[in-house]
């Protein structure tokens, strides 16, 4: 919303209760995909549907339930109405997780077989799979780990461990994983956006280099004008220690890969506004 106004696009945003937004926004509507009783207003004369509502966090304890009535049946239902409002195309943040589990030992293609492994991944695969029906030109972006200003999660529990003072036993963890900037969503938002034929497909969408968990550290630390602070450990003896502090399953993520190969969104002209330790130096320094 800060960003797009400035390459010329004119924003409406609908949101679901009131809010802070930019002031270059256009115009703001108030709405809920979840219940789209008439969404003429927020879709007649628009262009494109930039549709980044969604749910990381299930709310009532069922996740299957939650993630299908937000994440899948309101993607849907917004990508027929916007048909309906002749919208020329709509872009889904779609997720990495909706084609692969946390890790994966082959560099993902939109060619492999989608093989998410969780409730979230498979309601955004869904959603793409009900896009593909849906009388309109779509494209699903399968987002990598995004970071940014205000980002949470794994990522700001890794921030926080790169501000700490202690050296961090991760040298050799050697799982390289594919991330995202927020530089270079928008970046890809522009390229879809400026197709000149339809897509209708998924892209893969990460910056150019992967990075090892050593490397992300590393580049926070420049940020803050440090020092790496990374020793060795084995892996064997890490694995242990996470097991003895109840982290198993976060050394697993964390000695894992997963990489995006973004050959397609390439061929449309995506050139990278940044790269991985560039931007996650800047994130920590800001």
């Amino acid at each position: 919303m800060r960003e797009l106004p400035k390459r010329g696009y004119r924003l409406r945003v609908l949101l679901r209760r009131p809010s802070a937004v930019p002031l270059a926004c256009a115009s703001v509507l108030i709405g809920d995909i979840a219940r789209p009783h008439n969404m003429t207003e927020a879709l007649t004369g628009a262009d494109a549907v930039i549709h980044s509502a969604g749910l990381a966090e299930t709310m009532s304890g069922l996740p299957e339930d939650d993630y299908r009535l937000i994440n899948t049946e309101a993607t849907i239902g917004l990508a027929r109405a916007a048909s309906r409002a002749r919208v020329k195309r709509f872009i889904f943040f779609s997720s990495i997780r909706a084609q692969s589990g946390p890790t994966a030992s082959e560099t993902l293609t939109e060619d492999a077989e989608p093989k998410p492994t969780d409730a979230y991944g498979r309601s955004k695969l869904a959603a793409e799979q009900g896009l593909a029906e849906a009388n309109i030109d779509w494209v699903a972006l399968r987002l990598a780990l995004t970071y940014g200003p205000g980002v949470q999660g794994n990522m700001a529990r890794l921030i926080r461990l790169a501000r700490s003072p202690y050296p961090l036993p991760v040298g050799m963890l050697k799982g390289r994983r594919s991330l995202l900037s927020l530089a270079n969503l928008v970046e890809a938002i522009d390229t879809v956006l400026r197709a000149p034929t339809p897509l209708r497909h998924p892209l893969l969408v990460a910056d150019p280099d992967p990075v090892t968990i050593a490397e992300m550290i590393a580049a926070m630390r420049q940020g803050l004008q440090r020092r790496p602070g990374i020793f060795p450990l084995p892996s064997s003896l890490l694995r242990a220690a996470s097991l003895a502090v109840g982290q198993s399953e976060t050394h697993r993520l964390l000695s894992g890969s997963l990489v995006a190969d973004c050959t397609k969104l390439s061929s449309l002209g995506f050139v990278p506004a940044t790269d991985t330790k560039t931007a996650l130096a800047a994130l920590v320094r800001g």
